[in-house]
Order: C-alpha cells, then structure tokens, then sequence
C-alpha cells in the first residue's frame, strides 16, 4: 500500500527552493513506494510580480492562505505532511500545533534562516509575537530536514527531536561539463535572482579593478534587466532565468562567483549556486561566509573571498591560470557526482520519509 503524502510548498517549480528542495525528488520517491499531492502556497503569478517589482498584493496573499486553510480540511487522507519552511508565513505556528496536537507527524525543510525573518525584524510586534514561531515550528516536527549547520545548530537549539543535514543538490545529468577555454575574452557569471542581485553590486569596485586590468565579460542569469545601470563600466550580459536553459547557461561561464556580506541571513543559506557551477565544472570564488566555506574547502573546488581586495586578487588569478580553472572545475564536478546530486541524497530522504510514516 502506498504511503500517502501531502506536500506544502512555498511555491511552484518556479521557485527554487521549492524545486530543489521537494519537488525534485518526488517522481524518485514515488517508485519508492509514496504518493504524493502537492499544493503550493503561491503559483507563478504571484512569483513573477514579485521578481518583477518586489510588490505583494495583500488580497491576493489573503486568497493564497485562505485555499491552504481549505486544503488543511483533508488532512486525514494522509499518512504524513510535508512542510518547506512553515505553513502560514508571518502568521503564528497555530497550524503545525494543531497537527502535533491531533497526532499529524510531519517532516520540516529549511535552506533559509527564516527565523530572523522573525526574532531579528525590525517590526517590533512582529519580533515580540512570532520570534520563537519557527522554534516551535521544528520542535513539534517529526523530522527537521536542514540544509547547513546553521540551520540544524538552531534546529538543537528548538528541541527538534530529530535532525537531517541535507544539502541542496542538483540533478547533474542535466548539466554538462564544460570545455575550459585559453584564450579570448573570458566569461565571468553568476547566476540568482532579481532578490539577491545586490550582492553583485556590493562588489563592483572590485569587478571594475579587474577589468581594467584584463577584460572579461560579466553574464549575470536571473537578474533584472535593468542592473547593467548598477554595473556602469563592465561588458554585462542579462539572461532571464528559465529552467530549460540555465545549465547551459551556466556551461558558457569561464569562473563563477557568489558575493555574499556577512550576516546572520546569509549564514542561513545552502550554497546552490556554487552546485551548479561545480556540476558544470566551473571553478568558482565565493565570499567567506556560511555554507560557502565548507563547500569550497571540502571540494577544493574554488577560492574563498572576504574584503575586496581578496577579490580582485581570486578574479585576476583564476583568469590568467587555464591550468588552475581546469583543477577546479575537476574537483568540482566530481563533488557534485558524490555528495551534491540527487542521486546522492536521494537514499537519505527516503529513510526521512520512512522513519516518519512508521
């Protein structure tokens, strides 16, 4: 008899998160022996207004929250919930009380410190009211599935009863591993969204250093159009973000990067652009925060950075160094293959599953 699962995500396939964190992995767990329904808080609509202007329309939010209340009514078709992040954002943890209250296990994933959407807001009624919501949101949970040691430390710290690290990962059969280039104007890339955009911006002093000294050109996939205006002085290539062509994308890059500032957000976050570069066998420069470092320096698969001059310094020697970008990009791709793939992890989720419909 199948196991039935009601899946909560955040979003679509369009989402990111969503994607890599639950929605990959279904249609593997469904020969598994599982079953599941999937109903996401938000649909593609929302999310393209929301890259496109940042804006949130509280009717809509209103309409999106009152069909998940409904789906919580059939609860009782099935054997086990599972949750990205929290069911209600910004609301109390009402909802997940209520399914530990009536006997409901389910399974929680984070690979985001959404809890300083709470305990470091600036809103004070915010901070007052829901500071402690993810803490109880995991302690009530049969599983936390956590992407980084971040996640998991604050996880303990909440009295979750048990704890998984899994990394975000990729399915590296969709990406190939690219041919390092010696000569030509080099390709620096990045890949994101219009939400941390920023983080490229933050470090155009240095990008600028760089160029002048040996061009290359900047292709940034997923970022607005209009950033090129942020980046006055660079060669820069805009790509929007499709799922059927970023791997290919990505495979035209000669170095990627991932700027990053140092706060308790960024510590929160699982490092999947550096996974897709390094399934493409693209070496990478990553700032010296969170997940990054364990990421680069166990795969040897990149530099890590922290203060502009570091930068420049990463940028200049891994574009004049062929036979440093191919030691690299080796390393990376085969990390991706033993420890960042789907294939990989695959076996962990599942014993998650099954322990918790047990």
């Amino acid at each position: 008899m199948k196991k039935r699962v009601l899946v909560l995500s955040k979003y679509p396939r369009m989402g990111a998160s969503s994607r890599l964190r639950t929605l990959q992995y279904l249609p593997l767990l469904e020969q598994q022996g599982f079953e599941f329904t999937v109903r996401s808080l938000f649909d593609e609509k929302y999310l393209e207004k929301l890259y496109a202007d940042g804006s949130r329309s509280r009717l809509a939010v209103s309409k999106y929250y009152s069909k998940r209340l409904l789906t919580l009514f059939s609860l009782w078709r099935y054997d086990l919930v599972w949750i990205e992040k929290e069911i209600f954002p910004y609301l109390p943890a009402f909802s997940e009380q209520f399914l530990a209250l009536i006997g409901k296990k389910y399974i929680v994933d984070y690979d985001d410190a959404i809890f300083h959407n709470y305990d470091l807001s600036r809103n004070k009624p915010i901070q007052i009211l829901l500071a402690n919501k993810i803490d109880k949101v995991m302690k009530h949970s049969s599983h936390v599935i956590a992407g980084n040691h971040y996640l998991a430390a604050r996880a303990k710290s909440a009295g979750a009863k048990n704890i998984q690290l899994i990394p975000t990962v990729v399915d590296h059969l969709r990406y190939e591993q690219c041919k390092v280039r010696t000569d030509g104007v080099l390709t620096v890339g990045w890949i994101g969204s219009p939400s941390t955009q920023k983080y490229i911006i933050e470090i155009l002093p240095a990008l600028l250093m760089v160029y002048r000294q040996l061009p290359f050109r900047l292709v940034l996939v997923g970022a607005t159009q209009d950033i090129s205006e942020d980046l006055p002085g660079l060669d820069v290539v805009v790509h929007s973000w499709d799922e059927k062509t970023e791997a290919d994308l990505i495979g035209t890059m000669d170095i990627g990067i991932m700027p990053l500032h140092d706060s308790p957000w960024e510590k929160g976050k699982c490092g999947y652009k550096l996974i897709q570069y390094m399934a493409c066998g693209v070496p990478i420069i990553a700032s010296a925060i969170g997940v990054n470092v364990e990421i680069v320096k166990n795969t040897k698969s990149g530099l890590l950075v922290d203060s502009s001059l570091s930068w420049q310094d990463a940028l200049l020697k891994m574009l004049v160094s062929p036979n440093l970008r191919i030691q690299f990009g080796i390393a990376g791709r085969q990390a991706v293959e033993k420890q960042y793939s789907v294939e990989s992890q695959l076996p962990v989720i599942g014993r998650v599953l099954n322990s918790s419909v047990k």
